[in-house]
């Protein structure tokens, strides 16, 4: 298959043959890019010189600490400077990276420091205290504890541990990398947030996060020297691979430690920012601002936005304020975004109200994927018409060497040869897909079956909603019904029978709420809505 009739002397060099890594896109902007600016925070500017021989250094502390190739190094930070030189500090000592969610509780970050055997950890200061905990409630023997205060946000030393510049001091700016010998070595671990059970540890290698940092500017149309604003944590899908990504556009990287809107429009108006990623809630906070903490800006920035379906109402919203949205879709497991919703100008010319129904799709596969399409149970594609349910699956490079140490949920994943998602969908007849529910998600009222997403989208074009969401309720005739739980605008008031009413002229009337309540949300450090949360809420009603 494929080969000449003679190959001889046709092998795999080192002259023609590389393993892929995202770590050469650092190496080659020391040279490329030496004097352009890759990191800002407060008054910190690091060239890409700079940034080089830190992220050096840091590797070449852990390797004299004694981490060897195949450890895990694990982080509990939040978007500051330090996170992203262990994204490319980490693997340059051969080190596995394993970003931690800065807001999980004590036990879980316990389990994942188990789970995963971290050698060694930096903890900004004010996560100390739950990684101090969680390590005396561990079973195995205790990781390596690296303090990272921040100034910037106030958060000095604590005095107890090794600091991460008294770390760095240890270590050699002229240190040789260890790179890959093969792409398919593990780079990271990220641990799913689970909401039931325990999270799955998902397993990154180095080929997957090159191919997202080759397949992404494809899609985004992303230009050299991009102002990025990391709001994406890169504790989630390491930051989308937006960070291994950005060395090979020399672009700029502004860390942000606290999410808001006030930060947001500032880092518009100070630095220029022309790109960020962000879940819906992050459109929310702009569309919600106060007039006080907005600012002026000339240019447009450029959004991608996942991690949620995003309601038609918040995009059209969004998008009169000099944003461009365009929605991704992806998983833990796929490394981030593989679909996104590619824009036809044809569509220019529909009412406002259909282009943002159509930007509210999933859309069609990143160009580094084999195939996202929607299946049935049987593995059947489901047809073109805007109406068949199946599942989304996944086929390509940037999909999870697997689950760590957990063969049986692997293997489950995998079958039929496609990354299962577990999100239903349809798919328009120019292929785009839209998901119309998790499997979980879906509500089944008297045998007919009601999206809880499209039910949302309809409660989010209320001029009073901030954000909402809508669970299965208990019922005794219907079985269950949709209870929608509300979070007002500042100053709104909510009226359950107006609320329902509104609802009856978007809507068949059995897919409407049937009880609505007004609550604060629960979130995710991510910005998703904890549904199951609202389903023990829903239970007890």
């Amino acid at each position: 298959m494929g080969w000449m009739a003679d190959e001889t002397g046709l092998d795999k060099c080192a002259a023609n043959y590389v393993p892929l890594t995202p770590l050469s896109h650092l190496n080659r902007a020391r040279t490329v890019f030496a004097d352009r600016i890759a990191l800002i925070y407060g008054d910190t500017r690091l060239t890409y010189t700079a940034y080089h021989a830190r992220v050096s250094r840091l590797a070449s502390a852990l390797t004299k600490a004694g981490i060897v190739s195949g450890d895990v190094v694990a982080t509990v930070l939040p978007n500051i400077p330090a996170q992203s030189e262990a994204a490319f500090g980490v693997p340059a000592c051969g080190a596995v990276l394993n970003t931690i969610n800065t807001r999980l509780d004590v036990d879980t970050v316990a389990y994942i420091f188990d789970h995963g055997g971290a050698k060694a950890v930096l903890v900004d200061t004010q996560f100390l205290p739950i990684v101090e905990a969680a390590v005396l409630a561990m079973e195995g023997p205790a990781p390596l504890i690296i303090e990272v205060p921040d100034a910037v946000a106030g958060y000095v030393a604590t005095g107890t541990r090794t600091t991460y510049e008294d770390f760095l001091s240890t270590g050699d700016a002229d240190f040789a990398w260890i790179m890959p010998q093969d792409e398919w070595e593990s780079l990271a671990l990220n641990y799913t947030s689970g909401t039931t059970g325990r999270p799955k540890g998902v397993v990154y290698h180095h080929r997957g996060a090159y191919l997202m940092t080759m397949g992404t500017p494809i899609s985004w149309q992303l230009p050299l020297f991009i102002t990025y604003l990391q709001i994406v944590p890169l504790f989630h899908c390491n930051g989308w691979n937006h960070t291994w990504m950005m060395p090979a556009l020399g672009g700029t990287v502004v860390c942000c430690r606290d999410i808001t809107a006030k930060a947001i429009y500032d880092a518009i108006g100070d630095h220029g920012v022309t790109h960020f990623g962000g879940a819906p809630i992050v459109l929310n906070l702009i569309v919600n601002a106060k007039a006080t903490d907005r600012r002026q800006f000339d240019h447009t920035v450029e959004v991608f936005t996942a991690g949620a379906p995003p309601a038609p109402a918040t995009l059209a919203a969004v998008s009169k304020l000099g944003f461009n949205i365009t929605q991704v879709y992806g998983l833990t497991e796929t490394y981030g975004h593989v679909t996104e919703c590619v824009w036809d100008k044809a569509w220019d010319a529909l009412p406002e109200e259909d282009q943002a129904a159509i930007m509210a799709r999933q859309g069609v596969a990143f160009p580094m994927m084999e195939d996202v399409t929607v299946k049935d149970t049987d593995m059947a594609q489901v047809a073109f018409d805007a109406a068949t349910q199946g599942e989304i699956v996944i086929r390509g490079n940037s999909v999870m060497k697997g689950y760590y140490r957990n063969p049986a949920a692997t293997k489950k994943a995998f079958a039929g040869g496609y990354f299962h998602s577990e999100d239903l969908a349809i798919q328009h007849p120019n292929g785009y897909m839209q998901i119309s529910d998790r499997l979980k998600d879906i509500i089944i009222s008297g045998g007919e079956n009601i999206s809880s997403v499209e039910v949302e989208s309809a409660l989010m074009s209320h001029p009073c909603v901030s954000l909402c969401a809508v669970v299965a309720k208990a019922d005794e005739k219907w079985g269950e019904v949709p209870c929608a739980f509300v979070e007002l605008k500042e100053g709104a008031m909510g009226d359950e029978a107006e609320i329902i009413a509104f609802m009856r002229t978007k809507l068949a009337g059995f897919k409407c709420p049937k009880q609505v309540l007004f609550v604060e949300l629960p979130k995710t450090s991510t910005g998703k809505i904890q549904k199951f949360e609202l389903r023990v809420l829903a239970k007890a009603l």
